[in-house]
Parts: C-alpha cells; sequence; structure tokens
C-alpha cells in the first residue's frame, strides 16, 4: 500500500487587488489528500481539495477567479470575519457607559464589522510550523483603534492548520489595548459535491443544540431567552436533508429565504480534548463527503446562501445560484454587545481571546497512516 508523502507548504503569486497590492497564494498540503490554499487578502480560504469516496479529489468549498473578483464581491466568500461577526444592530453598541456606532451596511445594521471589515484587508503571512504530521501557516492583523468605529488597538493572529489525519483547524487569538467587543469567524462556504454540484439542497445536516436565536425579519435577534427546537425545521438533532427543511411552511425561513439563524450549542463535555464541542455534521451523499465542525464557540450561524444569485461565478466559470453553498459560521451570538443576556463578547486590555474550530474529514485521509 502507498505511503502518505509529508505535510508540505508553498507560495505563489496570485495578481494584485485593485489598490494594487500584490496577493499571495499560500498551499497547505496534508501529504493525505487534503490541501487548502489560502489568500493574504482577506485570510480567504479559496480552495480545500478533499478526496471522495473514491479518492477523487476536489474542492468543496465557493472560490473565485482572481484577487480582483475576491476584492469586489460582498458574498464574504471563504474570508476571516471581523471584528464583530455577524450583525450588531443598529450599528450601534455602548461599552463602559459610551456608544460607539458602526457603519450600517445591512439593512440598517452593521454585518460583519462594516463595509471594511477584516474580510477586505492585507493581512500580513508568514509559514507557521511544518512537521511530520501537520502543515500550518499564520496571518495577522492589526486593526487600529476606531477602525470601522470601534474602540481601541485591536491584535489578531489567525492560524491555519492542515493535518495528515484530516482535519482543518482554523484558530484565532486576539488582544487590545483598549475594552472593546470582538466575534470572529470563518466565512467559508461549502458544497461537499465539489464544483459540478449545483447547490446544497441534497445535503444532510445535524446540528448539536437544542435552541436558535429567531429573528426579525431584517435578522436581528428577537428579545427574550433562545426558543427551543422542538417541532420547527430548525430541530436538526437528528440528520435532515437540507431541501426538504428549506420548503417548510415555517415564517422565520420564509422572511430569510433559508436558514440565516443562530444555533446555540451545547456545552462542550468536561473531558473534551481542547474545549472544544461538537457542532455539527454535514454529508453529500453523492460523493461520499463528510465532514464535522468542532468549536470552542458557544453559536453556529448556519446560512444557506439565499443571497447568491448567479452574479458570481467560480473559477470554472460556473455561476453561484442561491443555495449554491453552506456556511457553518462558529461564533458568539449575534448583536451579543447589546444583549447583556448573551455570552459576552466583550474584551479588555491583559485578557487574551482564543477560538479554535475544527473541520474534520476522517474518512477521506489517503493510504498508508
Amino acid at each position: 500500500m502507498p505511503t502518505a508523502s509529508h505535510p508540505s507548504l508553498t507560495r505563489a503569486p496570485f495578481g494584485r487587488t485593485p489598490d494594487s497590492i500584490p496577493v499571495e497564494l499560500w498551499t497547505l498540503d496534508s501529504g493525505t489528500g487534503l490541501r487548502a490554499q489560502v489568500l493574504s487578502y482577506g485570510g480567504i480560504l479559496h480552495r480545500l481539495e478533499v478526496p471522495d469516496r473514491d479518492g477523487r479529489p476536489d474542492t468543496v468549498v465557493l472560490g473565485l477567479p482572481t484577487a480582483e473578483d475576491y476584492a469586489a464581491q460582498g458574498a464574504y466568500l471563504g474570508a476571516l470575519v471581523g471584528r464583530y461577526a455577524n450583525r450588531i444592530a443598529g450599528g450601534a453598541f455602548r461599552l463602559d457607559g459610551r456608544t460607539h456606532r458602526i457603519p450600517a451596511q445591512d439593512r440598517g445594521h452593521a454585518l460583519h464589522g462594516g463595509p471594511d471589515g477584516f474580510h477586505r484587508r492585507h493581512w500580513s503571512v508568514r509559514p507557521g510550523p511544518v512537521t511530520a504530521d501537520a502543515a500550518g501557516l499564520l496571518l495577522r492583523l492589526r486593526s487600529p483603534d476606531g477602525d470601522m468605529g470601534f474602540p481601541g488597538t485591536l491584535d489578531v493572529q489567525a492560524g491555519y492548520t492542515l493535518r495528515q489525519d484530516g482535519v482543518l483547524a482554523v484558530e484565532f487569538t486576539a488582544r487590545c489595548d483598549r475594552p472593546t467587543v470582538v466575534n470572529l469567524t470563518h466565512h467559508a462556504y461549502f458544497n461537499l459535491g465539489g464544483p459540478h454540484c449545483p447547490d446544497v439542497l441534497g445535503h444532510r445536516l445535524q446540528v448539536e443544540a437544542d435552541g436558535f436565536l429567531p429573528v426579525t425579519a431584517d435578522a436581528i435577534p428577537l428579545p427574550g431567552a433562545p426558543a427551543p427546537v422542538d417541532g420547527t425545521p430548525f430541530d436538526l438533532r437528528k440528520p435532515g436533508v437540507l431541501g426538504e427543511l428549506l420548503a417548510a411552511p415555517d415564517p422565520q425561513l420564509h422572511a430569510a429565504g433559508g436558514y440565516d439563524h443562530c444555533w446555540t450549542l451545547r456545552p462542550a463535555e468536561p473531558d473534551a480534548p481542547g474545549g472544544l464541542r461538537r457542532a455539527a455534521v454535514l454529508a453529500e451523499p453523492g460523493t461520499g463527503r463528510t465532514m464535522e465542525v468542532w468549536t470552542s464557540e458557544p453559536g453556529l450561524q448556519v446560512y444557506t446562501g439565499n443571497a447568491l444569485d448567479g452574479s458570481l461565478a467560480g473559477p470554472d466559470g460556473r455561476a453561484y445560484g442561491r443555495h449554491a453553498g453552506l456556511c457553518l459560521e462558529t461564533q458568539h451570538f449575534p448583536d451579543a454587545p447589546n444583549r447583556p443576556d448573551y455570552p459576552t463578547t466583550e474584551l479588555r486590555p491583559g485578557q487574551l481571546l482564543r477560538s479554535r474550530t475544527e473541520f474534520r474529514f476522517p474518512a477521506h485521509i489517503g493510504p498508508g497512516l
């Protein structure tokens, strides 16, 4: 039986953004069939190649052809998102008695850190460790005091690690010099069927949560405690087919055009390695690919690509229509700065924010392990 090759990390140019800054493409290769390509612009996961049941690899995330295409799009394809993932109601919050205002670009609310969030930044990149069983990449960004209205200078590091056992890990750390709020996430659009699969409606999804956050028509959580999933299309404690779930006559689904909601995850088991909890399992029957999502975060925003309209197309020219991909965004809860009943997103000087998410493909590693 062939043996696995060693993990590796390589760099290549990927054109320039409209501001004439060059973009680098970094390729992490596990040596066991998984490959990830990451851009210095937006920290974007450009490709994630995973073998199917027959050992044929193909990308399972939506990507775009050029750096210019990524800079022009507003769908956050594959990007690192901050300072505050998801929405802040009215683009405003109070912290220590002072009101801070964030540019509102989504129906009167701030979304994903404002129009010039971390997804539009040129990150500083350096090689991470390349060991006998993993390849790593480190990206750094300094967000100055007042950036998009957020208080304090924030220093963020994001790490991508691709392991031989079929795991892509994304880890954030952050420090600040003034009290601020932070909520970081990764915004890949997954389609485990690969580039030739037009949508995710045939995928099966399971979410390890007993509650979710119902939202207003403009996607802000309603007052009150999380709603139980029992008896609703949000009950994904057992796997369900996305197309069947989204067809349910539910006002929450109708208003959003699908899922664009945060599930409140169960706590991690006391002895869970790294404090991670299993958040979700996604499976695509046609290719046999399965992905587990494990995280240290308390929430999972599930977004079924409701606003994709065919205006974006992949490197092969295929247009991304509605539901072409599924986002599984591990994060704290939307609008938490205005909701003292939610887990806090405040970060203060001397504190270290840590967040880790693992996308696991253990059934798809290559031979020799």
